[in-house]
């Protein structure tokens, strides 16, 4: 009996130990994206100044009815620059990373910040790089569309369920085929080229993406 308490004991340790490590490993993701965030949009108006071009976020409305909704219910969204010229009718699409939350205690943590809520989102994003307008920046895709699909269900855009007793929703494909709905509807279904940016954690999925 001793023996049984000694392991049922060294079992709940490892278990709480886990859950932990988890909430741990999903503050310091945060803290790593937010920190990262704050240096290329920093790192953006220290280059460009205040000519750095800030790019609103669109939040999907259609995705309500369709139970497309980020971790704590809110609305999905991206930020979309739209394209001119030979390249009005050519689409670059960055998906946001920003790692899973594996626990369900890390994904309540999370439904607090910007990889859970669109409540916490910046309403304005610098659109540097790839996903600029600067010739001289980048050549190849700067009339593109240039889209970025932010992040919030905690699984890369996959999985369709629900955890009633911790309020959470994990609806990534829901939100993933919202926003390509909602980006059709927007003229996409007139593109000659349509280019997907999948961020490293995303790469085994680029099957599921392009499907």
């Amino acid at each position: 009996m001793k023996l049984f308490g000694f392991w049922a004991a060294a079992v709940l340790c490892l278990f709480g130990a886990w859950e932990v490590n988890g909430i741990l490993e999903t503050i310091e993701e945060e803290l790593f994206y937010t920190e990262a965030s704050a240096s290329y949009y920093n790192e953006s108006k220290a280059v460009y100044g205040n000519n750095a071009l800030l790019v609103g976020l669109t939040l999907i409305k259609s995705a309500a009815a369709k139970g497309a909704v980020c971790l704590d219910g809110t609305l999905p969204g991206y930020h979309w620059h739209r394209g001119y010229g030979s390249g009005a009718n050519s689409w670059l699409i960055q998906l946001e990373g920003g790692g899973w939350c594996n626990t369900v205690r890390a994904c309540v943590y999370r439904k607090k910040t910007r990889r859970g809520s669109s409540n916490y989102m910046e309403k304005l994003l610098a659109f540097t790089g790839i996903l600029s307008n600067k010739p001289e920046e980048n050549p190849d895709f700067f009339n593109w569309n240039r889209i970025k699909l932010r992040y919030c269900d905690g699984a890369s855009f996959t999985g369709d369920s629900e955890h009633k007793a911790a309020e959470l929703q994990f609806r990534g494909q829901r939100i993933w085929s919202a926003a390509m709905e909602d980006l059709m509807s927007s003229g996409m279904r007139y593109a000659n080229q349509v280019l997907y940016l999948i961020s490293f954690q995303f790469s085994y999925l680029h099957f599921f993406f392009l499907s």
